[in-house]
């Protein structure tokens, strides 16, 4: 059952929805303090002020998803989606070294240190400049293995 809350909502949407072009022309002017930018249709206008009421009544967009709609908008191109869960333990052996990685809420935990990235770490493994998801074996989400790469992970590379 939906909360008044969300009833309350939905009701100001569909009268939001029901609204001719000129009266959400006013609407967009009292709620943003600007007209509406000239391209935009009714529709998009009606969408525009429907979000942003779902925001100030539900909640905005988490942190994560605002800094990487920022980063778009700057220009930069997605990272691939590498959807590791906390508590995911990641295991390489290097050099005849078993190294054991456990990712947790603000990184990857290697030898009772926080890191922010695999990338850091792997570089304090090998002494160079590894991308760390390709050093652990991880690959976005869907991708394929790189040839000569094994589901049980990547082997002892660079002994």
């Amino acid at each position: 059952m939906r909360s008044d809350r969300e009833q309350a909502l939905e009701a100001e949407i569909s009268r939001i929805r029901a609204l001719g072009l000129n009266e959400l022309r006013t609407l967009w002017h009292s709620i943003f303090h600007t007209p509406p930018p000239p391209p935009f249709t009714k529709d998009l206008m009606a969408r525009f002020i429907c979000w942003h009421i779902q925001e100030q009544g539900l909640g905005g967009l988490d942190h994560k998803t605002t800094r990487l709609l920022e980063g778009l908008a700057r220009g930069d191109k997605p990272g691939p989606d590498r959807r590791l869960k906390v508590g995911t333990v990641l295991v390489r052996e290097y050099q005849g070294e078993r190294h054991t990685v456990t990712v947790v809420r603000d990184g990857y935990v290697w030898r009772d240190a926080t890191y922010a990235s695999l990338s850091t770490i792997s570089r304090s493994i090998t002494g160079t400049a590894w991308s760390g998801p390709r050093f652990f074996g991880v690959r976005a989400v869907g991708s394929r293995p790189v040839r000569g790469e094994h589901s049980k992970g990547l082997g002892d590379a660079g002994s």
